[in-house]
């Protein structure tokens, strides 16, 4: 019913919003509604999953552990209304701020992106009704140029003496211009080998191509060896119990392969690094596997490239998207000077 304010102001009674459905037993069951219910695609999920266990422990009041405590780190229990305490934003504030300044930009934007359009899906659902990161904001991210690896570092990747495995997933990454969870995400049913392609599941959870070169085409067969159906990259042992059915390989009862940042960067640390003393590599940073993505679409647009041909090639729906790979990369500024060097006319 309706009630006068002070003044004689007509004060309508507050709305309740009535939940959907029951709200989740925790937390962790509230986001993995989430994924399921909002439809975020099976290759972002991994990455939407870590971020939004991070933010569990700091809706908790505590700091996410960050390096090597993150491993086997079990993620604090709680119930999802328990993002309405009042006292909770000045906290996460706090810790964001903290977590910032240890983390790079891009990373923090990401998870505060992620974290709110959950927020925003519980919020719908009546879970919850405040927002607690309201009044956090992004942080300034200035970019890299330095992203895109230059021709020889491309070779020198494909010297090193990795497993078939590796060689042929960062193959794939290179010649393909993909994501790496979208390759790790292909079964071997969705490959056309003959047509030196494959069907993924994109960004957003659209179906699509990806096309590969020569260099994938000749290590797939003996990667794949014999199979027709599973994962195409696998674990090297069987899958633990509870693995979910899509990510066991019937044949080989292994696992499906999960993103494996890690390995890659420990693989490339020297070559990230070329002027290291050997006791110091294990401390340096190598590269990562989105460099693969970022560098097969510079060298396209060094090389000529068309927008439309890009667009396609990135799977981008915009071309200010493409703005961060259409620059050119060391390799081109390096020749464009040479040619223009007054020394060298002068020796020619």
């Amino acid at each position: 019913m309706t009630e006068l304010g002070a003044g004689g102001v007509l004060r309508l009674p507050r709305a309740r919003v009535v939940p959907l459905s029951a709200p989740p037993a925790s937390y962790t069951a509230a986001v993995e509604r989430y994924l399921t219910g909002a439809g975020i695609a099976k290759s972002s999920a991994r990455i939407y999953r870590i971020s939004l266990t991070t933010w569990g422990w700091m809706l908790t009041g505590e700091p996410a552990p960050t390096g090597p405590a993150r491993r086997g780190a079990k993620p604090p229990v709680f119930l999802v209304a328990a993002i309405d305490d009042p006292a909770l934003p000045e906290v996460l504030a706090e810790l964001a701020a903290a977590r910032a300044d240890e983390m790079d930009a891009d990373t923090v934007n990401r998870e505060l992106s992620i974290a709110r359009k959950a927020i925003g899906w519980w919020q719908r659902q009546g879970w919850i009704e405040g927002d607690p990161t309201i009044g956090i904001e992004r942080r300034p991210a200035p970019p890299d140029r330095t992203k895109a690896l230059a021709e020889n570092q491309i070779a020198a990747l494909w010297r090193l003496d990795v497993s078939l495995r590796e060689k042929t997933f960062w193959k794939m990454l290179y010649e393909s211009a993909a994501r790496a969870d979208e390759v790790l995400c292909l079964n071997v049913e969705d490959l056309y080998p003959q047509d030196k392609r494959g069907k993924i599941t994109a960004k957003g959870g659209a179906t699509e191509w990806i096309h590969w070169q020569s260099g994938a085409a000749q290590l797939l067969p003996r990667l794949i060896a014999g199979r027709t159906r599973g994962p195409l990259f696998l674990t090297g042992c069987k899958a633990p119990a509870g693995t979910a059915t899509l990510d066991v390989c019937e044949e080989t009862s292994r696992a499906r392969l999960s993103y494996r940042r890690g390995d890659f960067e420990e693989s490339t640390r020297l070559l990230a690094n070329p002027l290291a003393r050997p006791e110091d590599v294990e401390d340096l940073a190598g590269w990562t596997l989105h460099r693969l993505r970022h560098s097969a679409l510079t060298h396209d647009a060094e090389n000529g490239t068309s927008t439309p041909m890009l667009l396609a090639r990135s799977r981008h729906a915009s071309v200010r998207s493409l703005e961060r790979y259409a620059r050119p990369g060391v390799d081109a500024v390096a020749r464009h000077v040479a040619e223009r060097d007054p020394a060298a006319r002068r020796r020619g």
